[in-house]
């Protein structure tokens, strides 16, 4: 009766057979732990700068955009300095980004093609209208020093006002108020970019255009269909040039 005939080992002491279970179980377990992700899967988006340099060969000089006065614009001014804190992971996405007031700081592209459609050569006066952030602004004060912008909206003129003297672009004037009605009192103006869309094209700004100046803008309704326009002025005419279909904000005034 002493014999074990369901084998022929002897049996391991109690206390020795609970040590081997445990650690049997052990080396079970560490087998099924979750491997670390590969590195690869673990590394952090590249510093703003290298996105930047990205952005304007992805989006911007891989779309047709060609003159490399604007495209070296775009390499130097950082976007993330005119968005919100709670933006800036997003600064260099291909796409528009809110600034606050129901407003948007416009797709890198967008701002890149309109400054190439306005041609704007060193010692060009050129008149802004919609702020917003201020960044269509910088861009263009990398072109000439001679930029004027204005915007409707009192906290974001300000806040424009402040990120463009706070990054160096000391010669933006930035005023309030109503862009329709441009800025006479530095007109005329060799180019005219309009970031927000009026439904026809505000005769003062027609008004303030240089002969042989150049105005680009976004006209139409903002849910019934938009356009980019550049608008060319030889004496009292105006050649129209239809460039995409665009969605911007609607001008307010």
């Amino acid at each position: 009766m002493g014999e074990d005939r369901r084998g022929t080992g002897r049996r391991l002491p109690k206390g020795r057979e609970r040590v081997w279970l445990w650690f049997a179980l052990s080396l079970f377990l560490l087998g099924c732990r979750e491997e670390p992700p590969p590195e690869r899967l673990r590394q952090t988006p590249p510093p703003l700068e290298a996105q930047r340099m990205m952005m304007v060969e992805r989006q911007i000089r891989a779309r047709g955009v060609k003159d490399s006065r604007v495209l070296a614009a775009m390499e130097r001014v950082p976007r993330e300095e005119f968005v919100p804190p709670d933006q800036r992971p997003y600064a260099y996405e291909d796409g528009p980004l809110p600034i606050g007031q129901r407003q948007t700081i416009s797709q890198p592209y967008i701002v890149a093609l309109m400054t190439e459609l306005a041609a704007v050569e060193q010692g060009d006066k050129v008149l802004e209208i919609g702020t917003g952030s201020g960044y269509q602004a910088a861009i263009l004060a990398e072109l000439t020093p001679h930029v004027y912008t204005i915007e409707i909206l009192p906290k974001l003129a300000e806040r424009a006002r402040n990120t463009l003297r706070r990054l160096g672009y000391d010669d933006v004037q930035v005023k309030t108020g109503d862009g329709y009605l441009g800025w006479p009192e530095y007109a005329p103006f060799d180019a005219i970019i309009v970031t927000c869309a009026p439904e026809s094209v505000p005769e003062p700004l027609k008004e303030q255009l240089k002969d042989g100046g150049r105005m680009v803008i976004p006209v139409g309704r903002q849910w019934t269909g938009q356009t980019l326009y550049v608008l060319r002025k030889h004496g009292d005419d105006l050649e129209q040039e239809a460039v995409i279909p665009v969605r911007f904000v609607p001008m307010v005034h």
